[in-house]
C-alpha cells in the first residue's frame, strides 16, 4: 500500500492543501519539462501510457473498500491529464527542434484550460467522473486532458495564423 500511496499522492503532493488537484497539475509540469528534455516527445507520451496504467493500479489500491473513488489526495490523476494536455507543445518542440519553453504562452494555456475542464467536468470528462472506480478516476482527467490538448491546439492556430 505504501508505494501505491506515493505513486497515487505523486509522493505527497496530493496532501497539500488548498486545492490538492492544482498542485497535482502544477507539479506535472516541471515533470513534463524534464521528460521533454530527456527524450522528446516519444519520452513525454510512453510516461503518460506508463503513468496510467501505474496511477490506475495506485487508485484501484488506494480506494478498495471505500465509498470514495476519487478523494482529493490522489492526484496522480491530474498529472496525467496535464502531462496529455501538454503533447501539442512537445511534438511542436521536438518536430521543429525548439527550445519547448520559447512556447510558454501554450503552457499557460494548456494548464488554465486543463483545470478547467478538470473542474467543469463537460461531457465525457463528467461521464468518466460518474464511473465510481479507479478507472473513471483516471479517464476523466485523460478525457480533460484531451480536450485541453485540442484547445491549445487551436489557440495556436489561431494565434499564429492558420493558412
Amino acid at each position: 500500500m505504501r508505494i501505491a500511496t506515493l505513486i497515487g499522492t505523486v509522493l505527497g503532493v496530493g496532501y497539500v492543501r488548498p486545492a490538492p488537484g492544482t498542485w497535482g497539475s502544477l507539479v506535472a509540469l516541471p515533470w513534463a519539462w524534464l521528460l521533454h528534455v530527456l527524450g522528446g516527445f516519444p519520452l513525454l507520451l510512453a510516461g503518460i501510457v506508463i503513468g496510467f496504467f501505474k496511477g490506475w493500479w495506485a487508485t484501484a489500491k488506494m480506494t478498495a473498500g471505500s465509498v470514495d473513488h476519487d478523494p482529493s489526495e490522489i492526484v496522480v490523476d491530474e498529472v496525467i491529464g496535464q502531462w496529455i494536455a501538454l503533447l501539442p507543445l512537445s511534438w511542436a518542440a521536438w518536430t521543429m527542434a525548439l527550445d519547448i519553453l520559447v512556447m510558454w504562452p501554450g503552457w499557460i494555456a494548456a494548464f488554465v484550460l486543463f483545470r478547467l475542464f478538470d473542474i467543469w467536468k463537460p461531457g465525457p470528462v463528467g461521464w468518466a467522473d460518474r464511473r465510481g472506480d479507479a478507472l473513471g478516476t483516471m479517464l476523466d482527467d485523460v478525457f480533460a486532458g484531451v480536450i485541453a490538448a485540442l484547445f491549445v491546439v487551436i489557440l495556436a492556430g489561431l494565434y499564429h495564423g492558420v493558412g
